[in-house]
């Protein structure tokens, strides 16, 4: 987390030196009106482009509601939208470019992938134990660490577990049959 804060913080500070050392000079003479003139331009330019693909993807998130479908992709680009139009409400050349990224379709969809693989995926595992994607845990009880057959105080070979030989987990061939028709008294 503390990555991404630095990241963050980096990304206004690298724009406020580029636009320094454009504005002065050093990169390539420039005069500060132009630098000017072309931060804004980036960003008027980029805010149209952000509203209409806002617009194109409620629609199609309209759509897809309509039809009864969940609308995925599309909730993920419209965050990605958010994210672009804060970049370029963020005066800088370099905010601007990263908002450019995030509003043109065809540099979008790679990110969405991205942002889907590693940073929505693993969060809805983390909240629902692996049963959204399908990664359960299947090897026997958890142990409170959430990891590993159960071992510890309660489990199947714990002091009230009763259970085989060191808390190997479950064993199906050690598993006795019980008839549940003759025990109704």
């Amino acid at each position: 987390m503390l990555r991404v804060i630095g990241l963050l913080l980096l990304i206004p500070l690298f724009d406020a030196v580029l636009l320094v050392a454009l504005a002065t000079g050093v990169i390539y003479p420039i005069s500060p009106l132009v630098v000017v003139a072309l931060v804004v331009l980036t960003a008027l330019v980029g805010m149209l482009l952000v509203r209409a693909e806002g617009r194109a993807t409620l629609q199609s998130i309209q759509q897809k509601l309509a039809t009864g479908e969940v609308p995925t992709n599309e909730l993920v680009d419209g965050g990605l939208l958010i994210a672009a139009g804060a970049f370029f409400l963020t005066p800088g050349l370099v905010t601007d470019a990263v908002g450019l990224l995030l509003a043109i379709p065809v540099t979008r969809y790679p990110i969405r992938a991205a942002v889907r693989r590693w940073v929505i995926e693993p969060y809805i595992d983390a909240k629902t134990g692996g049963f959204a994607s399908g990664q359960v845990y299947v090897g026997g009880f958890p142990n409170e660490d959430g990891q590993g057959p159960a071992a510890g105080a309660g489990g199947p070979s714990g002091p009230t577990g009763g259970g085989s030989s060191g808390g190997a987990g479950f064993d199906p061939d050690d598993a006795t049959d019980v008839d549940f028709e003759d025990s109704e008294n």
